[in-house]
């Protein structure tokens, strides 16, 4: 990993590091890889004016995205090129080895940007992970998804921990109840019972979210996507347990944007997505799932054994600088080594940029912006930072078989345990100096309020002290109930992506930031085809179905900037399959009921107000 302080910190009788290079467990052999390219299905034509010579393709950008349309575009026969700023593939997905701490023939401990999570609602990327081969699982990658059993919102200020089980969630309706009965059933259980809200608030917040469900589009886009989700959700007049849980919880903890700001629309709709997953429809698989090793083991690594396999080129060390536009077209990429500052052009015959938006927007020339004024409406878009720190633990913490949502730290705090999802690996055997058990892994998505410890908001805090005050964030959610769960001593070293740098200085920066969804991103994103019709746009910031920052919305991105590139070479090959979140047809009637009382002005019929 290029940057970032090498050596390690000490505290509390502990010790962490920073960077890594990429960890390639497990990876398919070529061999194997181009065995797969044949038993894939995939048309490779591509067709028309390329029949006499492979078309080539810059994907600028090796994270979910790039990596997602390189796989589209080589297994449709395309000559892909991937470059990438960093000196490892993955992105934010990525893990990452902490120099200095593999011994004794181990591997080094495995850090991470931010942990990840696959819902079960997720339907295109898991596609893709069932076609990157990997040794002695028949669905490929996919089969290093397992389940979580339930997730544990802890409270401090004595208040009762909360702990949602899946397999009580997850228990079947009744055949013959309609998806209607079944909705209020499961929202008004969860919600009196899991949650211990007045009955008055759950019962509102049902209503809430049932408005949603049955609105129109026309009324998502225009209204619901105009309302602050605070606002949607009348956060202002109820409790405090209600503000928590419902409204910051729900938006700071899990999509990084504030709720008095976060789009009702984007919130709803994921809200949406996990109902209609525990309930079993249209989903892929259950709610919570993890990958059972490292994310570079377990996935990016063996991705790009398959990629190379099928002629796939990877320049690492290679930042975009900028989209050299003349003619109409684009007619090459502006590169620089971050390493020697050294500069190059490459070309191709059409460029899909895949990059993050912050580090897009500032490849686009004016003379491009004027060729498409759309991007410049990508200036409007909102990152922020969501950043993890792996705490590294002496002894096993089984605090819960799933994730930790702690609603009520300042920095909402989240983490989930993740040896005991690292399936075949023995965690002092394998990894570190033999003396780490397990890892703590955590996210602050808030770093703009003051902490416990210090009273400063993390970007106000050094390095030492951002990881001092999640560690007592922690400890206070964790061990307010006479039961010590967390222990100093336990504490064995700690690790945070070096792409944050500055810390406790004048301009902290953060290289891999997080778009998040004030009201009204839902106009300024673009679409996949620009007005150049060499150039594509791929990217969680890409106008999609799921509309939120996800891997699921960067891999729907890609293929929607693959299947535009296709119909622009007039290619025959087959066109990639995007799926849509599920609708339940069942709704149908309300929801056209509902457009028709939007076209007159009327609220929805279920809007109590």
């Amino acid at each position: 990993m290029a940057g970032g302080d090498r050596t390690r910190r000490h505290f509390l009788g502990t010790a962490g590091g920073a960077g890594g290079a990429l960890a390639l467990g497990g990876a398919a052999s070529g061999a194997a890889a181009a065995d797969r390219t044949a038993t894939t299905g995939r048309a490779t034509a591509t067709g028309g004016a390329a029949a006499d010579r492979r078309r080539t393709v810059a994907v600028l950008g090796g994270g979910v995205s790039g990596l997602s349309a390189a796989h589209e575009l080589a297994e449709r026969g395309f000559a892909v090129t991937v470059y990438e700023r960093l000196p490892a593939l993955g992105g934010k997905a990525r893990s990452m080895d902490v120099p200095g701490t593999g011994t004794g023939g181990r591997r080094p401990l495995p850090g991470e940007h931010g942990f990840r999570f696959f819902p079960g609602f997720y339907r295109n990327l898991p596609d893709t992970l069932r076609r990157i081969p990997f040794p002695g699982n028949p669905r490929g990658v996919h089969d290093n998804l397992v389940n979580s059993t339930e997730v544990l919102l802890p409270r401090n200020g004595h208040r009762p921990d909360l702990r949602f089980p899946f397999r009580t969630l997850l228990a079947p309706p009744d055949p013959g109840e309609l998806l209607p009965n079944a909705l209020v059933q499961l929202l008004a259980g969860v919600l009196d019972t899991a949650l211990r809200l007045p009955a008055t608030e759950t019962l509102y917040f049902a209503n809430r979210l049932l408005v949603h469900f049955t609105s129109c589009d026309a009324r998502r886009e225009q209204e619901w996507e105009r309302m602050p989700w605070w606002d949607f959700v009348r956060a202002e007049r109820m409790s405090y347990d209600y503000q928590r849980l419902l409204a910051v919880g729900i938006t700071r903890n899990i999509v990084a944007t504030k709720a008095e700001e976060a789009s009702t629309r984007t919130v709803a709709r994921i809200l949406q997505a996990f109902v209609y997953n525990i309930l079993g429809r249209g989903a892929d698989g259950q709610p919570d799932r993890v990958l059972n090793a490292p994310t570079s083991e377990a996935w990016i690594g063996p991705w790009e054994a398959y990629l190379r396999g099928l002629g796939v080129r990877f320049r690492l060390g290679s930042e975009v600088t900028e989209l050299a536009y003349d003619g109409g077209r684009i007619t090459g990429v502006r590169l620089r080594d971050p390493a020697t500052g050294a500069a190059r052009v490459a070309t191709a015959d059409y460029y899909l940029s895949a990059l993050p938006v912050e580090h897009a927007r500032r490849t686009w020339g004016p003379a491009l912006r004027a060729a498409d004024p759309r991007l410049a409406r990508c200036d409007r878009l909102v990152t922020d930072w969501m950043v993890g720190v792996q705490f590294y633990l002496r002894r096993r913490m089984p605090l819960v078989h799933g994730h930790l949502d702690l609603v009520d730290t300042p920095w909402s705090v989240t983490g989930i345990g993740q040896g005991q999802f690292w399936r075949g690996r023995d965690f002092p055997a394998d990894y570190g100096d033999g003396q780490v058990a397990d890892c703590l892994s955590t996210i602050a998505s808030e770093w703009e309020k003051p902490g416990i410890l210090y009273a400063k908001p993390a970007k106000q805090c050094t390095r030492e002290q951002v990881v001092r005050e999640i560690w007592a964030q922690l400890k206070d959610c964790l061990n307010d109930t006479g039961q010590t769960v967390l222990r100093d001593t336990d504490l064995h070293s700690w690790f945070m992506d070096p792409a944050v740098q500055g810390l406790g200085g004048p301009s902290p920066t953060n290289s891999e930031q997080l778009l998040t969804h004030p009201t009204g991103t839902l106009y300024d994103r673009p679409p996949a085809a620009t007005a150049v019709p060499n150039l594509f746009l791929a990217g969680d910031y890409v106008a999609t179905d799921i509309d939120l920052a996800t891997m699921e919305g960067a891999n729907e991105a890609a293929r929607r900037a693959v299947n535009a590139l296709l119909d622009a070479d007039g290619s025959a090959a087959e066109r990639c399959r995007v799926w849509p979140l599920y609708v339940p047809p069942e709704l149908e009637p309300l929801r056209r009921k509902d457009e028709i009382r939007y076209r007159l002005g009327l609220p929805n019929a279920l809007d109590v107000g």
